[in-house]
């Protein structure tokens, strides 16, 4: 059985997770929209994650919308204690599928109520500030956001605030309204914008959790990634989690995946150590 334990754990708040998490986005239907195509087997998914040790799951009431908190909580509920889940707002889902914002303070605080009522919680554990477009950040204030979260905080309705998708600039002016315990922004082997924050952010305790770990909308490929796993006898999607888990001690990961194979192939990246020559020849893609 893969031991999940071996890449380590990091206090998130006040709760230590395992670095290897799970996200819960593809359990959705096609798109992140609608029930998934095999409900079974989403259940089997989330309850097989946390048989591997997995303590920490990724999610959203925008994600079906409302499917994937609604399959946590039937899979997983009443919940075990250690299990940290982390949800997001700032976004809705349109007739279309569309992905629109949602940022106005009234906005956000239905979705905290709509992420505590569809994953059954009273106090969610963590919730993240959801801003900036598909894939990367945009410009602008996002202090009257954060600060509604932290009044929700205050009420005893959240744990923890986080924000995503986010520039530095905005998270020193989260960190001046209330505490962040976690930084969700694009980052993967070959996406490498944040590597100045990730470490500053490790020197302050804050959990930087990469989304597209993998990639974005189309699978990470590279001849040379696909070269060094074929020599470690390992996946390239294996060696590009464990790339990110030898980053920075801080680094959170949540694959997500709706196959039960699939995720005991992600789990198992935690175990793939990776040599310093390796991890040198791994570097030189992304530069």
């Amino acid at each position: 059985m893969t031991d999940i334990s071996t890449a380590g754990s990091f206090l998130l708040g006040d709760r230590r997770v395992n670095r290897m998490g799970y996200g819960a986005m593809q359990l959705a239907g096609p798109g992140v929209f609608g029930p998934p195509r095999d409900h079974d087997a989403a259940l089997a998914v989330l309850r097989d994650a946390l048989a591997a040790g997995v303590n920490h799951i990724d999610t959203s009431d925008f994600y079906g919308p409302h499917v994937t908190n609604q399959l946590i909580r039937e899979a997983l509920h009443p919940y075990p204690e250690g299990l940290t889940i982390v949800t997001k707002v700032g976004a809705r889902r349109g007739a279309d599928a569309s992905w629109l914002p949602a940022l106005a303070p009234d906005e956000l605080v239905a979705a905290v109520h709509d992420n505590r009522r569809n994953l059954g919680v009273e106090t969610l554990d963590v919730v993240n500030l959801r801003v900036g477009g598909v894939e990367r950040p945009g410009e602008g204030s996002i202090a009257p956001q954060f600060a509604a979260l932290a009044e929700l905080q205050r009420q005893g309705l959240i744990r923890h605030l986080g924000v995503s998708n986010v520039t530095a600039r905005q998270i020193d002016e989260a960190r001046r309204i209330a505490e962040v315990v976690c930084v969700q922004n694009h980052y993967n082997l070959v996406h490498r914008a944040d590597d100045a924050l990730i470490d500053d952010l490790a020197g302050h305790g804050i959990a930087y959790v990469p989304f597209f770990p993998l990639g974005g909308f189309a699978p990470l490929q590279s001849a040379a990634l696909s070269d060094v796993a074929s020599r470690l006898g390992a996946t390239p999607m294996q060696v590009a989690l464990a790339w990110l888990l030898q980053r920075a001690p801080n680094i959170l990961l949540i694959p997500g995946t709706s196959s039960p194979a699939h995720l005991r192939e992600n789990l198992a990246a935690a175990e793939l150590m990776l040599s310093d020559d390796v991890v040198a020849e791994l570097n030189a893609i992304g530069a």
